[in-house]
């Protein structure tokens, strides 16, 4: 009972990389080999990463395999996010313009600032300077 149908496409935010696998169903969906509810626990993240499936109408209908890694859990969710709608961007010319209109088909390109050669720690930071 093998279902080979389903939409790839690799979501990402900052180090995060997202690949998702939107299958037609009604199960949990899966991240890393666990139930998503299991991995990212809490309302608030379990309102983000169904978002692209309740703007389209599509929460009972699509389930979704997940592999991610890199980056922290908030931006492995939005990595989720953005893969998601991509696969339900396939499904359906529809469900791209709803998806597109409420900006989650757009790549987030904010990323950690890199560290400069010859300066203190950080980004930005200045060795200190002798006033005397």
């Amino acid at each position: 009972m093998k279902n080979n149908n389903f939409y790839h496409s690799i979501g990402r935010r900052k180090s995060a990389v997202a690949r998702v696998r939107v299958l037609e169903g009604n199960s949990q969906m899966i991240v890393n080999g666990k139930p998503i509810a299991e991995v990212y626990r809490g309302i608030i993240l379990q309102k983000e990463y169904l978002k692209p499936l309740e703007l389209t109408h599509t929460l009972g209908k699509y389930t979704a395999t997940i592999k991610v890694e890199g980056g922290g859990s908030a931006s492995q969710i939005d990595a989720i996010v953005h893969g998601l709608s991509r696969s339900l961007s396939k499904v359906s010319e529809d469900y791209k313009t709803i998806l597109k209109s409420n900006g989650l088909l757009t790549r987030d390109p904010r990323v950690r600032e890199r560290r400069k050669y010859g300066l203190a720690g950080a980004a930005r930071a200045q060795k200190s300077s002798p006033k005397r």
